[in-house]
Parts: structure tokens; sequence; C-alpha cells
């Protein structure tokens, strides 16, 4: 069940963005950063996977994703235009992600879901979290996203705190009348 939602303003998503320094040394590369992380000075690479890059998910350490990496959910993915995923690279493992889909509706600018967060516990509180969330800002500003949002559980303290210290305001959408609440459905059932 869903019950806290974080939204992430331009200003917010913006000012993330600019923390962040390019591997190249030229200024912001939404695909490509190098994150140093807490005091062990661990380089990881953040990049934005792209089609074709299926082979970096197949390396990922265990409890990274909820269940292993399928290849042909992985290709589709990544074909998908609107499906973005920003991964942590350390010594060519892939050790964290975050993934979105930016979308747009009829009546509505651009909005960047953040779908998931995802992070191996040996590198964990390192920042790099922040460093996922930031690529896929710079993305969704690429595609003229005016918001950035995500919903996670309210016993989820870690994802709490992570969504707040980029600028996420906690139930940004659930006030007054018109308060927010998620509901998931399963669509493999039959009726």
């Amino acid at each position: 069940m869903f019950l806290t939602s974080h939204a992430l303003s331009e200003s917010s998503i913006s000012e993330a963005a600019t923390d962040l320094l390019c591997a190249n040394g030229n200024g912001l590369d939404p695909l490509h950063y190098r994150v140093n992380g807490g005091g062990d000075s661990m380089a990881v690479e953040i990049k934005v996977l792209q089609r074709g890059d299926d082979s970096i998910l197949m390396n990922s350490a265990k409890d990274v994703f909820d269940n292993p990496i399928d290849p042909e959910l992985t290709r589709e993915f990544l074909a998908d235009p609107r499906h973005h995923i920003a991964v942590a690279i350390d010594d060519g493992l892939v050790v964290g992600f975050a993934s979105g889909v930016h979308y747009v509706h009829p009546d509505k600018p651009p909005e960047l879901w953040i779908n998931e967060v995802g992070l191996a516990p040996t590198h964990r509180r390192r920042g790099l979290g922040k460093a996922l969330l930031r690529a896929l800002f710079a993305v969704g500003r690429a595609h003229r996203c005016t918001v950035a949002w995500v919903l996670t559980d309210r016993s989820n303290a870690a994802a709490m705190a992570l969504y707040e210290s980029v600028g996420g305001i906690e139930g940004a959408d659930n006030t007054g009348l018109k308060a927010t609440v998620g509901y998931s459905f399963a669509l493999d059932d039959k009726d």
C-alpha cells in the first residue's frame, strides 16, 4: 500500500543536478557522472542506460533488484524511450539503480514518475541514492518535465529520508479534500 508521496519541484531538481560532477569534467552530462561516496574514496560511475546497454544490467550485485534480471524485459525496457534507468556501477558491477517513466497527458505538462530506487546493502548511506535520483531528474528536465514524483510506504523511513534529502516535499499532493491515496491492482488475476 502506498501511503506517502513526495513531489520534487523543478527548482529542487535543478539545484540537485548542479551538485554532480561530470566524468569528463566539461559540465553536466545527464548520462554519465562519477561520484565519490563517503570517506572511503569510493569512485562509482552513475550512468543513465540507453538502448543496447542490456549487458550492463546482467552484472548486478545481489539485492539490488527485487528479482533476477530478465534479458527480454531488459531489452523492452531500454528500447522504450519513455522508460529511464540510472545505475551505479562499481568496478563493473551494478550496485544501485533508480528507474522512472516520463509521461504526458492531454491537459498537463510532462511529469517524471520515479518507479523504484534500489541499492546493494554494501553501498547504502554513501550518497549513491541521491546521485541516482539526480541523474533521473536531469533526464526529466531534458524531456521538459515540470515535476518528478514518487510514492513510498510510510514505514520505509530510509526512502522517505532519501526523497527529502533531494528536495522532496512529503505529502505535497496529500492535503485538503483532494488528498492522494495510492492503490495497486493485480492485473494477472482473472475476474
